[in-house]
């Protein structure tokens, strides 16, 4: 756990070190987003942890966080509003989002944000393998710049026949937003799949360096699905991304990118 624990502190150093380059003009604001598929808190030893979840994310000192597999009030996690429980750990605010009434409660995704929120909306998507929704919120950054926060989580099933029309669907959205945005999550599809073509054709991606790509499973990652990405490109530099070597919290591993928003 000792030398877990030194590795996940020693990326996040060195990640930080990237964000303190001066990669972005002096009239820009740095942002680091994070995305993170969190299972309800459940990890990979089944026990439901939100508090070690919470830790994930302290680690990561994020601007904003999207969470995809959220829990509100639901009986297999013990009745905890997820999103408000962590947003109090970290001292984030906190939007949900709701796919549907779940165990007494409600399962969806989260945005966190260290920026005060100002607006948000549920986009209802087609319904697919199970309803999805996007969530967007609007935040307020320290050089009074106005952010839009995207976050999404498409069908899973192999086929893109309910994943590809959920993701049309966003796109429509994002080419009507009036704020620069980042838009991230679980996408539930690889690199030059239809789906990452709709986004990489209207936003930049956060590309992930060489040796931290690959995002699900957790312990034996095979596959890159969960992507950051930030439009329009004249208001945006980019950094970095990686995939953190966190094991245990979840099945998904959590993406972090550095980026500034120029003025």
């Amino acid at each position: 756990m000792v030398r877990k624990r030194t590795l996940l502190l020693l990326v996040v150093a060195l990640s930080g070190a990237c964000r303190g380059v001066t990669t972005g003009t002096p009239a820009s604001t740095p942002l680091r987003i994070v995305s993170y598929n969190i299972r309800h808190g459940r990890g990979m030893d089944d026990s439901v942890n939100l508090a070690r979840t919470g830790r994930v994310l302290a680690a990561l000192a994020a601007d904003f966080v999207g969470l995809q597999e959220v829990d509100d009030r639901v009986r297999r996690s013990d009745g905890v509003d997820q999103s408000a429980a962590l947003g109090a750990q970290l001292g984030m605010q906190h939007r949900f989002g709701s796919f549907m009434a779940y165990q007494g409660g409600h399962y969806g995704l989260a945005i966190l944000s260290r920026h005060p929120i100002v607006g948000s909306r549920v986009l209802t998507l087609p319904v697919g393998n199970e309803p999805r929704v996007a969530l967007l919120v609007n935040a307020v950054l320290p050089s009074r710049d106005t952010v839009s926060v995207v976050n999404v989580h498409f069908d899973w099933v192999a086929s893109d026949s309910f994943r590809l029309p959920q993701a049309e669907r966003v796109a429509a959205a994002l080419d009507s937003l009036r704020h620069p945005y980042v838009l991230l999550g679980d996408f539930n599809d690889e690199p030059g799949s239809r789906t990452l073509a709709l986004f990489t054709r209207r936003a930049r991606e956060v590309a992930k360096v060489p040796d931290a790509t690959l995002t699900f499973s957790s312990t034996d990652p095979v596959k890159e699905i969960d992507f950051v990405f930030v439009a329009p490109s004249s208001r945006w530099t980019i950094g970095a991304a990686r995939a953190i070597a966190e094991r245990v919290a979840s099945d998904h591993r959590p993406v972090l990118a550095d980026v500034w928003l120029r003025r």
